[in-house]
Order: C-alpha cells, then sequence, then structure tokens
C-alpha cells in the first residue's frame, strides 16, 4: 500500500452508544478505526454483565422512547429483534397509584399536546391542577433548541420556571418534579429550564406518541451491543477494552496525532470522543494538552449525578399491573423506577418467583449504605407501591453503586458544554451532554451525536459518505405557525426596544 492510498487512522474513546456509532460508521468507510473503552467490556454504562452466579445484571433499565428513529434504523440495519412490544407504565408516590399511561399510538391522533393531556390516566390529580399548566405552553413554544433559547433559558432553574408561568404546587410536585427526577436526574431546583423544556418536548409533547416506550428484552450489551461489535470488528475496526485514556498528543499545528494509554500510544489522523462528562474531566485532569485549551479547562464546571442501581429475586410471584414504572415522594430529593423483568426480559420469563429492577436516580444518601440496607429499603418502597411485596422473601440481590454516572443539567452549564467541533481541528465530541441542534436525548442523542463526530471526520480528511442521520418529526403545523408568529414578534421586539435585558 502506498502512501498515498494508506488508511487513516481515527481513535475513538469510549464504547457506548456515541463511541459504537462513529466507530462503526467509519470502518464501513474504509478507515482505519481503533475504539479504546476503559472499561472490560463495550458499552459503557448500558452494557450489562454476569454476576460470578451467572445472572444478568445492568447499571440501570434503558427505555426506547418511540422517537429513537436513528437507533430503530440502526436495530433494522443489524437485523436483531432485541425488544419487546410498546408497553404501558405507572407512577407510584407514598399514597399508591398515581397515573397510568396508555399506549399512545393506539389512539386516535389529537393535535400536539391534546394528546398527552387527554389520554394520560391521573388518579388523583384533580382537573384544575392539570389545566394550571396551560400557560407554560408558551415556554415549549419559546423554547425551539437553538442557541439563543438555550442561553435564554439556561440560568433559569426548572422550579423557577414552573412557578413564574403559574403552575400548581400540586401539579408540579405530583408530576412535573416526578419527570425532573427519573428524566433529568435532580429536583427541579437544581435543573435548567432549558434542558427541562428540551427534555420534556422531545420524550413527552412534541408528538401524541411520544411517550410510547420499549425495553430491551435483555441486557443492552448482551442483546444489541454484542452484535454490534462483532459486525464492527467484521468491519475492520479494533474494540481495545480496558485502555483509559490518559492523554492525547497535539502537534504545533494544533492538531492531534495520538491518543496516549499510560505505556501505549495510538497515532491518529483524527480522534473522537465518546466518554461521560465525568470520564472527560478524569482525561482533562491527566492530560496537559487538553488543560492548555480554556474550553476543556472547562469542563470542571460541569457535574454528574449518582446512580444506585439494584436487582432483587423474589421467593415467589407477585402481581405487578405494569412492567415499568415511576415513583415519587418517597425521598424530597430522589426519584426512582422500578421494573418487572418477568415481563421484560427473556431471561427471567419462566423464573419462579419475580425479579425487579429498581433504579435510583440523585442517590448520593445512599450510597454509603450497606447492601443490606439498600435491599432493605428498596423492598419497604416496593411494598408501599404493591402490598404483595410485603410478605416476600429476597432470596438474592445486585446493588451497584455508579457515582457521577449520569449528566446534570444544572442551571448555567450549557455555557461549558462543549460541540461536536473544537478547537483542535482533527478532534470531536459526543455524546448526551455535546451540544446538538438535532433536539434528541438520551441514548439517542448520544448514538446521533457519535455520527455527527464521525461526519466531522469525513469532513476534514476528506474521504466517504457521511452518515444519514434522520430528524427529529417536523413540528405539527399549529406549533410550527405558532413558532413562526412568536419568532417575529420577538425580532420585531427586539427592533423597537433597547436590548439591556438579561437574557
Amino acid at each position: 500500500m502506498t502512501e498515498g492510498t494508506q488508511q487513516k487512522r481515527v481513535i475513538v474513546v469510549g464504547a457506548g452508544w456515541a463511541g459504537l456509532g462513529a466507530t462503526y460508521h467509519l470502518a464501513k468507510q474504509g478507515y482505519d478505526v481503533t475504539l479504546l473503552e476503559a472499561g472490560p467490556y463495550p458499552g459503557g454504562l448500558v452494557a450489562g454483565w454476569q454476576t460470578a452466579g451467572g445472572k444478568s445484571v445492568e447499571a440501570g433499565i434503558h427505555g426506547f422512547w418511540y422517537p429513537y428513529r436513528n437507533i430503530f434504523a440502526l436495530i433494522n440495519e443489524l437485523e436483531i429483534n432485541p425488544f419487546t412490544t410498546w408497553t404501558r407504565s405507572a407512577q407510584y408516590s407514598p399514597a399508591g397509584l398515581e397515573v397510568e399511561s396508555p399506549i399512545f399510538q393506539d389512539l386516535p391522533r389529537l393535535p400536539t399536546p391534546l394528546g398527552t393531556f387527554v389520554y394520560t390516566q391521573f388518579q388523583r390529580l384533580p382537573l384544575i391542577d392539570r389545566l394550571s399548566a396551560l400557560p407554560l405552553l408558551y415556554a415549549v413554544i419559546d423554547f425551539d433548541n437553538s442557541d439563543e433559547a438555550w442561553r435564554r433559558y439556561d440560568f433559569v432553574t426548572a422550579r423557577e420556571l414552573f412557578k413564574d408561568f403559574g403552575v400548581s404546587a400540586r401539579l408540579y410536585k405530583e408530576a412535573f418534579e416526578p419527570m425532573l427526577l427519573v428524566g433529568l436526574f435532580a429536583p427541579g431546583e437544581q435543573c435548567s429550564a432549558a434542558a427541562t423544556l428540551g427534555m420534556l418536548y422531545f420524550f413527552i409533547l412534541a408528538h401524541q406518541s411520544d411517550f410510547d416506550v420499549v425495553w430491551c428484552r435483555g441486557t443492552v450489551g448482551e442483546k444489541i451491543f454484542r452484535p454490534w461489535v462483532k459486525l464492527i470488528e467484521k468491519a475492520g475496526a479494533r474494540v481495545l477494552p480496558k485502555h483509559r485514556v490518559t492523554d492525547v498528543i497535539v502537534d504545533s499545528n494544533q492538531r492531534a496525532t495520538g491518543v496516549v494509554c499510560g505505556d501505549e500510544v495510538f497515532e491518529a489522523d483524527a480522534v473522537i470522543f465518546a466518554v461521560s462528562v465525568t470520564g472527560m474531566k478524569k482525561i482533562v485532569s491527566t492530560s496537559p494538552s487538553l488543560q492548555s485549551c480554556e474550553e476543556f479547562r472547562n469542563l470542571s464546571n460541569l457535574e454528574a449525578i449518582d446512580v444506585l442501581a439494584t436487582r432483587l429475586w423474589f421467593d415467589r410471584k407477585i402481581d405487578i399491573p405494569r412492567p415499568s414504572n415511576a415513583c415519587f415522594g418517597f425521598d424530597d430529593t430522589t426519584g426512582w423506577t422500578f421494573f418487572d423483568l418477568n415481563a421484560l426480559h427473556d431471561e427471567y420469563q419462566k423464573e419462579p418467583g419475580t425479579v425487579i429492577e429498581a433504579d435510583f436516580y440523585h442517590a448520593n444518601q445512599f450510597l454509603n449504605l450497606s447492601d443490606g440496607e439498600i435491599v432493605k429499603i428498596v423492598q419497604g418502597h416496593l411494598a408501599t407501591c404493591i402490598p404483595g411485596f410485603r410478605e416476600a422473601k429476597v432470596i438474592d440481590s445486585s446493588v451497584i453503586r455508579l457515582p457521577n454516572a449520569v449528566t446534570h443539567f444544572a442551571p448555567g452549564s450549557y455555557r461549558y458544554m462543549l460541540p461536536t467541533k473544537t478547537s483542535f481541528d482533527n478532534l470531536f465530541m459526543s455524546g448526551d451532554w455535546i451540544v446538538s441542534r438535532h433536539g434528541s436525548w438520551s441514548q439517542e442523542k448520544a448514538y446521533v451525536t457519535g455520527l455527527e463526530a464521525a461526519n466531522g471526520v469525513i469532513s476534514y480528511l476528506g474521504k466517504g459518505t457521511p452518515a444519514e442521520i434522520l430528524a427529529v418529526e417536523e413540528d405539527e403545523v399549529h406549533i410550527q405557525a405558532v413558532r413562526s408568529l412568536n419568532e417575529t414578534v420577538r425580532h420585531l421586539g427586539k427592533s423597537i426596544l433597547p436590548d439591556f435585558w438579561l437574557p
């Protein structure tokens, strides 16, 4: 192979949705791709593994929502069938069942957001409280995911947003804050209003069916990542676990020429980082070349949230009305979810007892407790929701502590988040915390930004076909019209009034 035809080398750091997505596409385009993963197996936070006794566990359960168009397209390309059918969900408080959600796509489609309000089955929340959310629709319209909108709303807390728009105290406490605790993983006073509006719109308010969800029929690592990695390696990429990146080599032209893992150096024509906020901060802390750049030093201003993932095996079958459930009111600053794995996972369908996954977010107060203390708390919470758990006996359990595991979209954090393209010409970023105009969230956003980073490499190195990224479904006609009117009024106001107010 001559110098002119030699494959261009790309190093991808992090083997979650973003890193695997970037690696897969670039390998198919003929690049020499090496994927470095600090952990013992690909997948990052959603990988999953087996205990010494051969039982499957994972670091929390992750749903796949109706708007995940790019992930669903990938699943079709991989020709695998990892998902359940669309499932219904419920919400509990210490008072019992609070909300049940239907499968929205099975119901007559109403103009957004009417379907969400009409079809959701609230058990206790009075209509007058639900109607208090109507003024909030202006903020939903006004927030269009643009850079200007993010800067306008990011310094405001979610709690301030709901209060300013007249949301009732009960609606906030029983509906919106629970969504924040399991969607942005923190209480409202600690969440950015911009992130809140973006998350609510993508998952719930943009279209009637957006809240519909399927679940992986086993661990994501086993059902999706394992066959995906086989195809990635078949395409020619190297996937190297247990390789923790400690530095990036940068030349005098501000180009990354290599990645350092301890004593190993991997030469590169381009580099993609696809790690969490916490992982990126660790890399920056050991990398003089990244520390020399202000945008990477500023990552120290970003934070992450603690997660606790538990899996409990009970000695008997317990009737659980819905397979996925969100809970609030048990701890002031912590939200939690529980899942009936007998209904969701193939592995446990014939289990003689009940297998439950219970995940806690913003769980810092629990991490220092012993496994026994945590299991006792979890069973008590479950019994409050479903009395059948009260007399059941826990015969096995798994407790996984995940400090600083998920991104904290705190007020004011947007200014420190990185875009896909950095000040290093050939170094690109991806992940669920990266600035993106796509509009997606969570796993879908991580995967999409991985493709965006791959496209950045293709543009820089000038070889290959860019990945096709499916846009989120367009706003409905009435939403487009109102947004256009709002933008016109806003621009008119700026042309008339002095521009001295805080954004």
